[in-house]
C-alpha cells in the first residue's frame, strides 16, 4: 500500500509539474500595490494560467494559519461564497468551495486536494489539485473541471514572506471570454491584496 501511495503521489506531482511546464511564457498583466500578476498561455487550453507575487509583512507560520482556517479564508479568496473542509488526512486536506459569478454565468464550485510540503529553508508549498468527482454535483452550480496550481511561501527575513500564488483552471461549462480574461487578473490580485491586509493587521 505504501509503495502504491508513493507511486500515486509521484504521478500527481509529475502531472502538476507538467502542467506548470506548459505555462512558462509569463507576461506581466498588472503591477500595483506591491502585487505583480503575470499570465501565460497553456498548451491545449483557451484559459490562461495566472501567477501573483507579493511580499507580506508576516511570518510563514502566520500565513499558514490563515490558509488552514479554511472557513475563514473564504473572506479573502476572490469571489468566494462559502468554503469548508471535506476531509483531512496527514499533509492533505480536501476542500469544497462555492464561488460567486456575475449574471448570467452559472455560479461555480470546486473540490481541491491541497498537499502541504515544508522546505528545509523554512518555506512552505501548498499544491492545489482539482478533484471534480470527489463529491456529487450540487444543484445550481457548475463544477470547475480542472485546477492545477500552488501557493508558495518563502521567508525573506525581518518578519517578511514572499508569497507566490499560481493557478491554471478549466472552469467547466460556458464562460464568456471577457469574464475569463478579467478573472485571471482579478483572482490573484484581489486574493493576495486581501490576504496581505488580513495578515498585516
Amino acid at each position: 500500500m505504501g509503495s502504491l501511495h508513493r507511486i500515486a503521489v509521484g504521478m500527481g506531482l509529475t502531472v502538476l509539474m507538467a502542467g506548470a511546464a506548459h505555462a512558462d511564457n509569463w507576461q506581466v498583466a498588472k503591477d500595483d500595490a506591491g502585487i505583480k500578476v503575470s499570465l501565460s498561455e497553456v498548451a491545449g487550453s483557451q484559459y490562461k494560467a495566472y501567477r501573483g507575487v507579493t511580499t507580506i509583512k508576516a511570518s510563514v507560520s502566520q500565513l499558514r494559519k490563515l490558509q488552514e482556517d479554511v472557513v475563514g479564508a473564504c473572506a479573502w479568496i476572490h469571489e468566494c461564497k462559502t468554503q469548508k473542509v471535506l476531509k483531512l488526512e496527514g499533509d492533505k486536506v480536501w476542500t469544497y468551495t462555492q464561488f460567486n459569478t456575475p449574471w448570467p454565468v452559472t455560479p461555480r464550485d470546486s473540490v481541491l486536494m491541497v498537499t502541504t510540503e515544508e522546505g528545509a529553508d523554512g518555506s512552505l508549498t501548498r499544491k492545489l489539485e482539482g478533484q471534480p468527482t470527489y463529491i456529487p454535483s450540487v444543484d445550481g452550480f457548475v463544477r470547475v473541471a480542472q485546477v492545477e496550481g500552488f501557493w508558495k511561501f518563502v521567508p525573506k527575513g525581518a518578519g517578511q514572506t514572499e508569497v507566490t500564488y499560481q493557478v491554471h483552471t478549466e472552469p467547466g461549462g460556458s464562460v464568456p471570454s471577457w469574464l475569463a480574461n478579467k478573472f485571471v487578473v482579478d483572482a490573484p490580485f484581489n486574493t493576495l491584496k486581501a490576504l496581505k491586509e488580513r495578515a498585516e493587521k
